[in-house]
């Protein structure tokens, strides 16, 4: 069975938002821009492996030498981590806030109730005395740091996990929290680290399912932003050869249309995912912001109202409202 775009709860439209917001004010980032032309190959799969860390990475990595890393400090400091207060030392397990916002991680947020607990799991985290005693934590670790929306450090803990008990869905898991780390990186060079690291744990998970159609479509979004772009574009028509209506796939390619300034593409990928999958928020709104770029204002108008229609996120609906008043304009 297809899968959806994102598969946990309500982060479908936070995604959108995101994706919303750079569509309006033209910043897309393109793929081939995704590598700085300093930056060597080298450093590059040197950070991917750095990152895998419980900050993600943090100044240790060449991409995070101006931004704050993803990961979190004890509660208790109150305030949020700059690129300043990351240079020229390292960090212990979780010496960062756990979910405060921060410009390297916007979209991130915590209660103070969540910030304790975090604490206080990393806390018996440092204490425990091996392995065995460590797997619980790590799970509770994962769940918590998801729930914040900090999927870097969830991935690492769901990597221990994987490393301890080698199985396909753990592999799975860990690759999809770091495939949407990368997602809400707000620095090109932070995504690339992100995409490699789930990409080569996406690598791990098809190597023991081979037929596991859903982290075939992941492996190919992440070669995206690597060296190989157009063997991810293949991999991803691979799946649609196999199933001409992925859900996940056919999101992907409207997406990448977008990427590549194709709108008419963008738009025809997207009417088509919503055909197939008329209960996909993210499909409909952007079919929408699709068909508005080429001019189609009445059929763009009744897209976002699909999209409205299916969800009551009231950021959503804010985006909506500005897109209809751009078409009245």
């Amino acid at each position: 069975m297809a899968t959806a775009p994102v598969s946990r709860p309500g982060l479908h439209q936070i995604a959108l938002v995101v994706g919303a917001l750079a569509l309006a004010g033209g910043l897309y980032a393109l793929p081939k821009g995704i590598v700085k032309p300093k930056e060597s190959k080298a450093a590059l799969n040197r950070d991917a492996t750095r990152t895998a860390a419980p900050d993600g990475g943090g100044s240790a990595t060449n991409g995070d030498k101006t931004e704050a890393s993803s990961g979190p400090r004890p509660a208790e400091t109150g305030t949020v981590a700059g690129a300043d207060e990351h240079a020229g030392h390292n960090h212990a397990e979780g010496e960062h806030d756990a979910g405060t916002s921060s410009a390297a991680a916007p979209h991130t947020q915590a209660t103070a109730d969540q910030r304790r607990e975090l604490n206080g799991l990393l806390a018996q985290y440092r204490a425990a005395s091996g392995g065995a005693a460590r797997r619980p934590l790590e799970a509770a670790l994962a769940k918590g740091y998801t729930a914040v929306q900090r999927y870097d450090s969830a991935g690492y803990y769901l990597t221990a996990i994987a490393t301890a008990q080698p199985a396909a869905q753990a592999w799975q898991q860990a690759a999809e929290s770091y495939l949407l780390a990368a997602k809400f990186a707000n620095k090109i060079e932070r995504k690339k680290m992100l995409d490699a690291r789930a990409g080569e744990l996406f690598q791990k998970v098809l190597a023991r399912d081979p037929n596991n159609v859903s982290a075939k479509a992941d492996l190919g979004l992440t070669l995206m932003t690597s060296d190989a772009p157009m063997r991810g574009v293949g991999m991803l028509r691979e799946v649609l050869e196999q199933d001409s209506t992925n859900e996940k796939v056919l999101y992907y390619l409207g997406t990448l249309a977008i990427e590549s300034n194709q709108y008419d593409k963008a738009a025809a990928r997207f009417n088509q995912l919503v055909r197939h999958h008329p209960r996909n928020v993210e499909g409909q709104f952007y079919l929408g912001v699709m068909l508005a770029r080429l001019k189609r204002g009445p059929a763009a108008r009744a897209a976002f109202a699909r999209a409205k229609a299916l969800s009551n996120d009231p950021a959503l609906a804010a985006s909506i409202q500005e897109e209809l008043a751009k078409l009245s304009s």
